[in-house]
């Protein structure tokens, strides 16, 4: 039975007390300050389990306009969409525009948040870790499993966006003085990423959607090895294993956004409306948190495709600015309804939203089986492919695929158009080696300058003063 709960806050100002705004401190090595830190809090596993409740609380970030605070998923979509060819700024001002016009500064505020507030997730993974020896026997396998699913989860999205980082498997402690934090190989990030995610798979079942499970930890180490580009076969059969685990499409693609938990979702982040649970980020997408302009909003580029190709998900996907109608806005995740659309709001204050976040669906998990079938060669299951491409297709409305046969171009096609504005365009681009000559294109007709450093995000300037030249840049920053 599919888990319905929401992440929730940990109502006593974050358990462990930690500090990690001070300009003197690497918020790699937070330093405990409060009475109530993990040396003493950790008792019992009841205790153990609001530090797992807590992982997913720094995922779910701060709903907040402070630069101070952590937001982590809420400012994801500037780092991923907006880079790509499907979002941009409503009107190319301030730090936002720099990642549409592929001008990222190392000391980006955003590109900061986001790297500083993944790592503060992998430290409440790693803290959780550090405390097993508090779970019961029954437990320990499941609660280590979950941390380790999470701290997979934050490392691949800081490897793919950031290239070589610092990894950190361990709680620093204060003994560790001389230690300083470089960087390490892409290849001993993934080779931490494939452990953890075997770990979660061993141990965790499908009880839960907003929490870590065994198809979610599938589904990950499946894009995890199409990622690399390596054990095709071994992706072909997570998909297919979660393919097998009850996850079905919705009949309407309106109802994967606004009927929150349903079959189709395998794992996602969730917000409460009008609280301290609630998200911004889809109301910031409307422009309508009272500043001048609006972000991620959908670029011709992307139009184009999904006018062609979506079928029934176009609805669903954009929409005209009624206020002002040459722009467009993305309707997935709109925060406060729309009747003609038969989309109810989510909360009374649109930049107090309750739409969860999707980080991974069913239909993703298909087109990734195509994936690992045509990337692996596997003449075998070229019917399976064919089946797992149109199954998606026909739920779109759209005819069946009439030559049997699937291109790559049909493939990234199709995926842009089903996961348009769900943050995967990026990462699909450079996974299936596409994106130096489609960014460069898009750049050069809508006046970027893009190149190909820009694959990958500054290391923030901030760590590297921090770290007194522990810290190396990316190349062109």
């Amino acid at each position: 039975m599919k888990d319905i709960m929401k992440s929730i806050k940990i109502m006593f100002l974050f358990i462990l007390g930690i500090s990690f705004s001070s300009c003197e401190k690497d918020f790699l090595s937070p330093q405990l300050e409060s009475l109530v830190n993990a040396d003493i809090y950790y008792n019992n596993e009841a205790e153990l389990l609001t530090g797992v409740i807590n992982m997913y609380d720094g995922i779910q970030g701060v709903n907040s306009t402070s630069s101070n605070d952590y937001h982590a998923l809420q400012v994801e979509f500037y780092l991923t969409e907006m880079r790509s060819d499907n979002t941009r700024t409503k009107s190319s001002e301030g730090e936002a525009a720099q990642f549409e016009n592929y001008s990222v500064e190392a000391t980006n505020g955003i590109v900061e948040d986001y790297y500083r507030s993944f790592y503060n997730v992998i430290f409440r993974a790693n803290v959780v870790l550090e405390n097993l020896n508090v779970a019961s026997d029954a437990n320990r396998a499941s609660i280590e499993a979950e941390a380790k699913f999470v701290r997979a989860y934050a490392y691949f999205n800081l490897v793919r966006l950031y290239g070589d980082i610092p990894l950190i498997d361990r709680v620093i402690s204060s003994a560790d003085t001389d230690l300083s934090f470089t960087r390490v190989d892409t290849a001993t990030i993934y080779n931490l990423i494939v452990s953890d995610l075997t770990t979660a798979i061993d141990g965790l079942d499908n009880a839960y959607i907003t929490r870590a499970s065994k198809a979610a930890a599938q589904a990950l180490l499946a894009k995890v090895y199409l990622t690399q580009g390596t054990n095709y076969t071994l992706a072909q059969g997570l998909c297919e294993e979660v393919m097998s685990s009850g996850f079905a499409l919705e009949p309407n693609f309106k109802d994967v956004f606004f009927n929150e938990l349903n079959n189709e979702i395998i794992f996602a982040i969730g917000y409460i409306g009008d609280g301290l649970d609630s998200q911004n980020f889809s109301a910031e997408w409307l422009n309508a948190v009272g500043r001048t302009s609006g972000v991620n909003y959908t670029t011709q580029d992307v139009r184009d495709v999904l006018d062609a190709l979506g079928g029934n998900r176009v609805p669903y996907s954009y929409r005209v600015d009624t206020e002002q109608p040459t722009q467009f806005q993305v309707v997935k995740y709109i925060p406060d309804g729309d009747d003609s659309l038969g989309i109810a709001a989510t909360s009374s204050d649109p930049t107090k939203a309750g739409n969860d976040w999707i980080v991974l669906r069913y239909a993703d998990v298909l087109l990734m089986h195509v994936e690992a079938i045509m990337a692996g060669g596997n003449s075998t299951s070229v019917q399976a492919a064919l089946d797992s491409f149109e199954l998606v297709r026909l739920r779109a409305g759209l005819l069946a695929d009439d030559d049997g046969m699937i291109t790559k171009q049909e493939l990234l096609d199709e995926r842009r158009v089903e996961l348009a504005f769900e943050n995967h365009r990026l990462f699909d681009l450079v996974r299936f080696g596409e994106a130096q000559n489609v960014l460069s294109t898009f750049s050069a007709a809508t006046g970027g300058s893009f190149n190909s450093s820009d694959l990958l995000l500054p290391i923030p300037q901030r760590e590297i003063n921090l770290s007194n030249g522990a810290l190396s840049q990316n190349p062109g920053y």
